[in-house]
């Protein structure tokens, strides 16, 4: 077994560890103990338990569960509002016209769910099988060996001040020694970053690509509720040059899930997702399902829109990615966590091979890239590869590629690339800035009211999560150039421009608020803002997302 990287932390060893209990890793560990009881596995969940920071729509397809736990009705999973009726709708600023759902949507046999309650099932599936899962760490280091492979990750040391300096409180953190790890952090995960890096795993893909989800739940009127209603819409508050579109889905117990995606491939540097998610509330095709209800929950979080050209190479000595940390999602049919899902058991299935042909540490997972290329997985994402980039030509053009593609069934003979985002903006001088109406408290909302019904905390004296490269950067830059993106595009208001004592501008970063969406790592047009983890349970805590 490895040795401590550092001689003052305790180290565990396990066969595996998955940092991420979202329904990748969750699946993936399921999976393992399926195949071998006797594997020794961990799951590092860095909110304060299972589901804690897991947000996304979600209308659920159960292929990957269907193959995973066949008997999942029997064990009580929390599926248990079968989707009903889609709709499809093209939004102007005052009409709303009904559109044929394309296939790729179709919600027949899918359900409408709280992904936060079905991860808390499926990581009571995992103990039940004997996976050890830690809520509240979070893995903040990748450990390597001499031979520069990965042999797990360490925690954050606790009893740090917001100078970085030991206090009387100072606790190392702890290290995780794995056989093999499995990076299952979500969208933009700090480790997976690093490893991405440090291996060049992206060097013969495309850029990532990425969408930022703004997400409410409303409790509404009984007459207006009709469980398994599904409704998703494109065109208004969009322009025709922005990628976007909104969701309504109604819930059980007269809940109803809404939403707005803004693709961060987005122009104009004044954009906030925040405040057109506010206004897509506004519509006259949707004011009145809201009017007389209370919102009961808030949060926000990136997705990885790319695709199929936009997947790294899987497995890097030492571990895997799996999930959107390694961009299985499906845009079109604007799902994920059945991707998610059976990327996990394809890497499950990998991994067992791998450990059993070797004993030691570091060794790489060569089967899981063949594995997912014979999968459904692959043949459903390589299909759809074109939709996503086809929407960079604006909206008419997007609509017209899009359904070439789907009659053709993605079979035609070329691939369209995607872009770096954070590439896009446009300087300030080139654009014409946007305002938005002020919050009636009602209906739309400032960001600190939002985010109080995210339930996030942080520690006060912790170290800043959200790290600056270079401190100039944010007024020398992006202030100068492009008006400040930050204090817009951000979902929490975590970053503001403030008179410094000199009267001078400076960027003041409300670490405090940060819902763990990523926005920031991605959208940063130098790139200069680097998000890592805070410590183990900080960050939203969401209820019924």
């Amino acid at each position: 077994m490895p040795d401590p990287i550092r001689s003052d932390r305790e180290s565990m060893d396990f066969d595996v560890v998955i940092v991420g209990g979202g329904p990748s890793g969750l699946a993936c560990a399921v999976r393992l103990k399926q195949i071998n009881a006797d594997l020794n596995v961990c799951v590092l969940e860095k909110g304060s338990e299972i589901g804690a920071h897991l947000l996304s729509g979600a209308v659920f397809e159960t292929r990957a569960l269907d193959e995973l736990i066949p008997d999942w009705k029997d064990k009580g999973a929390p599926l248990e509002t079968p989707a009903g009726k889609d709709s499809f709708l093209f939004l102007s600023e005052s009409k709303a016209t009904r559109l044929p759902t394309p296939p790729q949507m179709n919600n027949h046999g899918n359900y409408i769910i709280s992904l936060g309650a079905f991860a808390q099932w499926l990581g009571a599936q995992a103990e039940d099988l004997g996976v050890e899962i830690f809520p509240g760490f979070a893995a903040a280091e990748l450990l390597y060996n001499d031979d520069g492979a990965v042999i797990g990750v360490a925690t954050n040391d606790m009893g740090i001040d917001a100078q970085g300096n030991k206090t009387d409180a100072f606790e190392p953190g702890m290290e995780l020694h794995a056989r093999q790890l499995v990076l299952a952090e979500g969208c933009r995960g700090s480790l997976t970053k690093e490893a991405k890096a440090h291996y060049a795993l992206d060097k013969d893909c495309d850029p990532q690509t990425y969408g930022l989800g703004i997400k409410e739940v409303w409790e509404i009127s009984p007459e207006k509720h009709k469980a398994g209603s599904v409704t998703h819409t494109i065109g208004w508050p969009m322009d025709t040059q922005t990628y976007g579109g909104g969701w309504i889905y109604h819930m059980a117990d007269n809940l109803v899930s809404i939403g707005f995606v803004v693709g961060l491939d987005y122009q104009n540097p004044t954009l906030s997702p925040y405040e057109e998610m506010q206004r897509f509330k506004t519509h006259p095709a949707i004011k009145p399902l809201l009017e007389g209800g209370r919102r009961i929950s808030y949060g926000a979080r990136s997705l990885s829109e790319g695709g199929w050209q936009s997947i790294p190479k899987l497995s890097f000595p030492g571990g895997v990615l799996i999930g959107d940390s390694a961009g299985f999602l499906n845009v079109p049919k604007i799902k994920g966590n059945h991707a998610a899902m059976k990327s996990g058991m394809i890497a499950a299935e990998a991994i067992a091979q791998t450990l059993e042909s070797t004993e030691g540490f570091g060794q790489e997972c060569g089967a899981y890239q063949p594995l997912f290329t014979q999968s459904w997985l692959a043949k459903e994402l390589k299909a759809v590869r074109n939709i996503r980039p086809a929407f960079h030509k604006g909206l008419w053009a997007g609509i017209a590629i899009a359904a070439l593609e789907t009659v053709t069934f993605g079979m035609l003979p070329y691939t369209l690339r995607n872009h770096a985002d954070h590439k896009q903006l446009k300087p300030l001088k080139d654009i014409t800035p946007i305002t938005y109406p002020k919050p009636d408290g009602t209906l739309t909302f400032d960001r600190l009211t939002s985010v109080s019904f995210s339930n996030t905390n942080h520690g006060e004296d912790q170290p800043c999560h959200l790290q600056l490269k270079d401190q100039s950067a944010p007024v020398s830059i992006n202030l100068q150039t492009y008006g400040g993106p930050e204090q817009f595009y951000c979902p929490a208001g975590v970053y503001e421009f403030i008179d410094s004592d000199d009267n001078s501008p400076k960027l003041q970063i409300n670490a405090q608020n940060c819902v763990h969406c990523k926005t920031c790592d991605i959208k940063d047009p130098t790139q200069n803002i680097n998000w890592v983890v805070p410590g183990g349970a900080d960050g939203p805590n969401y209820s019924g997302m």
